[in-house]
């Protein structure tokens, strides 16, 4: 009778281990398979020039209350002459704010001795963009400098008002027989500013556009003036369309210049425009 018992007892535990086996293979098989999501290529950014009118911890804490995390370094935050261990503690007080520098510059150069002082800058900061404006004459002497350091360079454009660098198309003409390496920093308000048209110049130059400096304008002339991406007269929505159809990459910076001296609520606006848009 117990010899009996047990085989029956046995039994249950082996059938009950078959279907309690049985119900987790089908669980698991009827999991759906985990999607890898794949990571945007747009990094949302704002150009240092934007926080001209404050100290790095204030910027720091606007780019905290925007969730931007990257950042392009200009100089009034970390001075071309600074320490190593000025720099650490500048990329210790990016990393508590959970920000990356990407980028240094624009940088103003006159000379090779001061195109060398950039690039040694860069090195130390830790970057492999400079966003500068040298002198023409210079630009051969650039060219072999990217071969020999492997830092990029992206020259920026700034306007009608700039007789060296007006739009993208006049720097792309002087650099396309350079080094790769030497590329566009493309201000798109300030591109709008010299009557070019943004979309077509995305389009035709983005292998060699390093980086974007976001920004819309009042109007398409030398008198408009930036504004809040939404609001001027660049056609956003086709510009983000130009830059996923050429695989654009590298980082998009908002340039904030309008009401400097309280920059957030523009740029919140502005972040929040281009997030919506690159979203649909």
């Amino acid at each position: 009778m117990n010899t009996r018992r047990g085989f029956l007892q046995k039994g249950l535990l082996g059938l009950s281990g078959i279907v309690l086996g049985s119900t987790i293979q089908s669980t698991a098989q009827a999991a759906p398979p985990t999607k890898k999501i794949k990571e945007d290529p747009f990094h949302l950014g704002v150009a240092g020039f934007s926080f001209v009118n404050f100290k790095l911890d204030e910027s720091l804490a606007m780019m905290r209350r925007l969730d931007i995390k990257y950042l392009c370094i200009k100089d009034f935050h970390l001075p071309y002459n600074s320490t190593e261990n000025e720099i650490a503690n500048f990329h210790e007080k990016l990393k508590h704010s959970e920000v990356i520098g990407y980028a240094v510059g624009p940088i103003y150069t006159k000379s090779e001795k001061e195109i060398d002082d950039a690039f040694d800058y860069a090195s130390r900061v830790g970057v492999n963009l400079i966003i500068g404006v040298p002198s023409p004459e210079d630009l051969a002497y650039l060219s072999d400098k990217v071969k020999a350091t492997g830092i990029k360079y992206a020259i920026h454009n700034h306007g009608p008002e700039d007789k060296l660098y007006p739009n993208a198309t006049i720097i792309y003409n002087l650099i396309k027989d350079l080094h790769q390496n030497v590329g566009i920093c493309f201000d798109m308000g300030h591109d709008a500013r010299d009557g070019q048209d943004v979309i077509k110049d995305v389009q035709n130059y983005h292998r060699r556009i390093f980086d974007i400096h976001l920004k819309n304008v009042t109007s398409a002339t030398a008198e408009g003036s930036t504004t809040e991406l939404g609001r001027g007269v660049i056609n956003i929505p086709l510009f983000i369309k130009a830059l996923r159809k050429v695989n654009y990459n590298g980082k998009c910076s908002l340039e904030h210049e309008k009401d400097m001296k309280d920059p957030l609520a523009g740029l919140a606006e502005s972040a929040g425009y281009f997030r919506g848009v690159s979203d649909t």
